[in-house]
């Protein structure tokens, strides 16, 4: 009577798990493991080069999203969610002037009201300062966001574009 085989472990590696580190962040992880399961167990050059391209690839995606989301092309994409915070910070001030009978002294103390006062302005690059423009000026206050060059006061500053039928109703001073 014949012997059935016997299953031999491979010695060949697995050369298409390295698809998955084309996934970021993940294929770090894979790629690591494929790195070290390339030198250790299966001492495998090109195994272990898939697995340095795994680790590479990540750190290339991300770079390079850093990278654009910090440049003026990144940044104009942000444009939408800084109109959106200058918007709904109009509405937050106004329900603290109804609820305290003044306007705030500063962004930070409508703290008092939402844990999460929409104050901050993602069009400015990491270093600036990521705050919307707010002052107080008498019954009434300004509110802008620096836009792309981060300076006040210049032609790319964004506004709250909200509709406002009479004037004496909120206190937001706006540019002429």
């Amino acid at each position: 009577m014949q012997q059935p085989p016997t299953l031999i472990p491979s010695r060949r590696p697995p050369y298409k798990k390295g698809f998955w580190c084309l996934i970021p962040l993940i294929g770090a992880f894979v790629g690591l493991t494929i790195l070290l399961i390339g030198i250790f167990r299966y001492k495998d050059v090109k195994y272990t080069l898939i697995g340095l391209l795994g680790i590479a690839w990540t750190v290339i995606i991300y770079s390079s999203l850093y990278l654009y989301s910090q440049s003026p092309t990144g940044r104009e994409g942000f444009k939408f969610f800084t109109q959106n915070n200058l918007n709904q910070t109009v509405a937050e001030i106004e329900l603290y002037h109804i609820q305290r009978g003044r306007y705030p002294d500063s962004l930070q103390q409508l703290k008092s009201i939402d844990s999460f006062p929409p104050i901050w302005d993602p069009m400015q690059r990491v270093g600036k300062s990521p705050k919307l423009n707010y002052g107080r000026v008498g019954d009434k206050y300004f509110l802008f966001s620096s836009g792309l060059d981060g300076i006040p006061h210049t032609k790319d500053d964004l506004y709250p574009q909200i509709a406002i039928h009479d004037s004496s109703k909120i206190g937001l001073i706006r540019p002429e």
